[in-house]
């Protein structure tokens, strides 16, 4: 594993600090998922257990105690037990924890109901995310309610139940440089599968065709599973935002748009390519391709600490839509069409994201009602795209069903950004050498 031991020690650390004295935070593990019947969807963590952790086992529960006489951080997790992992896999259980996971102290999870009330009573506030899994929003008030109901007695139940997320995700935003290694290796990864796909793109072949060559690349690499569903869409498939049937058999004079990431030890690449299906763009794909490009090369150019989130946006948005009136698929005045949002007819979504553990990444884009200011190691995607919808009868016939997007993912250093995947060929003469190579 990339990241080690003292990096999570440091992150609940610098969780903590920010928690009021005498408080608690419970951060449950994510729960296994059925597929079908007795078969489940493999497993995938928890990002903000995980975050906190690194430990990627089910039915767990984290809990950060600041200022804890007999430590800070405590663990509930499954017991070893040798017949149930022999046929489900190898388990750590409480000891293995500790000595693994730096672990205070570690107990079973089957006892969490007769401990975690008591390391909750007397606490003045608990950190926790409601409205994840209603089962366990219910099991915390359980706990509460049990030590409200002693309160005759004694018992001082909790004044605060207060939400987590603000806090943590915050923290989760800007990578450290051990994320960004991974991050980085990802990206590498991501950009050799987009590579293969376009080699092996040839008129007859299925969509899911070229998503198998994907996944293999990531597999091959380490990468066992994509960051999220894989979007092969040719001709007009591409111009659905999410389309993932991935059944369709690829024309000869279609283009074909390929969204598709690995995930990395939790941590998720991202990227868009658009190509023809034949190796050698036609005028009006090409036209529209340019538009779309000059689009990305804006937004690059307005990411920089300093500038604020939306910056890069608004650069896409003015690109595409002059780009747009000089082909004629818009008429009108440029400052205009873009106050009235014209452009969102072929233009529907957002210049990009941010981009971590999770595809869509934790950490809000307004900061008390304004756009967040970049810093360095925010990491986000940028993904301009023009797509023109089959039916639309607006525009001249040559231009319908034609979908575009060019997403890469750059990194917020000092001085501008770093683009992570700039090793997939972005220029249109760039694919079609590869392509024919």
């Amino acid at each position: 594993m990339t990241i080690g031991k003292a990096e999570y020690a440091r992150r609940r650390k610098r969780l903590m600090a920010l928690m009021e004295p005498n408080s608690i935070a419970i951060i449950p593990s994510a729960k296994e998922q059925v597929r079908s019947r007795d078969t489940e969807y493999p497993f995938r963590q928890d990002s903000d257990f995980y975050y906190l952790s690194g430990f990627v086992e089910p039915q767990s529960v984290l809990v950060l105690i600041p200022e804890r006489e007999h430590g800070e951080f405590v663990m509930f997790c499954r017991e070893r037990e040798p017949q149930q992992e022999l046929w489900n896999g190898r388990r750590y259980g409480p000891q293995g924890v500790c000595e693994h996971f730096a672990a205070d102290d570690a107990f079973p999870i089957g006892d969490i109901d007769d401990i975690l009330p008591g390391l909750i009573e007397g606490r003045e506030r608990v950190y926790y995310s409601m409205g994840r899994s209603a089962s366990f929003d219910q099991q915390v008030m359980t706990w509460v309610n049990h030590i409200r109901a002693r309160a005759s007695t004694g018992a001082v139940p909790p004044g605060e139940l207060t939400d987590l997320d603000h806090m943590l995700h915050d923290l989760r935003l800007i990578k450290s440089a051990a994320e960004l290694r991974v991050m980085r290796e990802a990206a590498e990864i991501t950009a050799r599968a987009h590579c293969r796909a376009m080699q092996f793109c040839q008129p007859g072949v299925f969509e899911y065709q070229l998503e198998a060559e994907i996944l293999h690349e990531f597999a091959m690499a380490g990468a066992r599973h994509p960051a999220y569903t894989t979007i092969v869409g040719g001709g007009a498939n591409g111009c659905i935002l999410h389309y993932v049937e991935n059944t369709a058999k690829l024309r000869r004079d279609d283009l074909v748009l390929i969204d598709a990431g690995c995930e990395l030890e939790g941590y998720a690449a991202d990227v868009t390519r658009t190509f023809p299906v034949s190796g050698k763009f036609n005028d009006h794909q090409r036209a529209l391709y340019e538009v779309v490009l000059a689009a990305q090369e804006a937004a690059f150019a307005a990411i920089r600490p300093g500038n604020h989130w939306n910056q890069s946006h608004d650069a896409t948005v003015q690109v595409i839509t002059e780009g747009l009136v000089e082909l004629g698929l818009l008429q009108g005045d440029v400052q205009t069409l873009i106050e009235e949002g014209a452009y969102r007819d072929f233009y529907m979504h957002r210049a990009g994201h941010w981009l971590g553990l999770d595809v869509h990444d934790v950490g809000g884009y307004r900061v008390d009602e304004a756009w967040r200011v970049l810093e360095p190691g925010m990491v986000m995607t940028v993904e301009p795209g023009i797509y023109v919808a089959p039916d639309n009868t607006s525009v001249a016939e040559h231009w319908r069903g034609i979908g575009i997007r060019i997403e890469d993912n750059v990194v917020v250093t000092s001085t501008g950004c770093e683009i992570t995947t700039s090793a997939v060929p972005r220029t249109v003469a760039d694919i079609e050498a590869l392509m024919s190579a």
